[in-house]
């Protein structure tokens, strides 16, 4: 059976950092690309960030670019999200999913056929 799971979330300041890991079993781990995807309170769940695991090719939305950094320890079957200068805006629950996305689709929830329990991240100011 495909797992995911999600872990690292914690309540932080504005402007402070928090790392996520995602933990992937019953696969082999470097023919998928690991997404994450976020819910805001009250709005759907987007795709923020993904990594493809064979190749490292990275993706981050226009919202996190520059801020958060995805990156994968492939003999650990677990990719992070390491997220900086966190804001208001990047409250919600996170979680991590796993498909074969083309490229053109891999800001797309439909990319992903599994996703793990999320975990909370709150923002204070």
């Amino acid at each position: 059976d495909v797992q995911l799971q999600a872990s690292g979330g914690g309540t932080v300041q504005a402007g402070g950092s928090l790392r996520l890991s995602c933990v992937m079993t019953g696969v082999i781990f470097d023919q998928w690309t690991i997404g994450w995807g976020r819910q805001a309170p009250g709005k759907g769940r987007e795709v923020i960030s993904a990594i493809t695991i064979g190749d490292g090719i990275t993706y981050y939305s226009d919202s996190v670019e520059g801020r958060f950094t995805v990156s994968s320890e492939n003999d650990k079957n677990t990719v992070y999200l390491q997220m900086d200068d966190l804001n208001d805006a990047d409250t919600g629950v996170y979680y991590c999913g796993a498909g074969w996305p083309i490229l053109s689709n891999i800001r797309s929830m439909s990319g992903y056929s599994y996703w793990g329990q999320g975990t909370l991240v709150t923002v204070s100011s």
